[in-house]
């Protein structure tokens, strides 16, 4: 009985996952029009679309992660099972990386470099302009 509760919750996700992933691709495709036709900018029309597209299966591919994480903890534990789930999950998280870093424009561990700096130098050009 348990088995079969865990193994609906994991689909539940699997289809959460999946419905995300095309109620978002309809999101995004709004978006990008709403955004050509405000802008009357294709570059930026386009950007918005790709954007919205990467962070819509980054989405999916999270929930998708939970899913097979609660069908391989749910079920009788046995190293090709969780072979599998190490191979699918590192195949997600990988994709996950390289829409992550593809839609941002730089690596997450230059992230940090990138914005600190100009977080302290906005900071520095506020303190400057109050009166003293």
């Amino acid at each position: 009985m348990d088995s079969e509760i865990f193994e609906t919750v994991a689909r539940v996700f699997e289809f959460i996952g999946v419905g995300a992933m095309a109620l978002g691709l309809i999101v995004a495709v709004a978006l990008a029009i709403r955004t050509l036709t405000r802008s009357r900018d294709g570059k930026i029309a386009f950007k918005t679309l790709r954007d919205s597209i990467g962070l819509v299966i980054l989405l999916g591919l999270e929930i998708l992660v939970a899913a097979d994480l609660v069908r391989t903890v749910t079920s009788t534990p046995s190293l090709p099972d969780a072979l599998a789930l190490g191979i699918v999950v590192l195949i997600r998280t990988v994709l996950s990386f390289s829409l992550q870093t593809e839609i941002e424009g730089v690596a997450p561990w230059k992230r940090a470099l990138l914005t600190s700096p100009q977080l302290i130098a906005r900071a520095a050009a506020a303190t400057s302009k109050e009166p003293a």
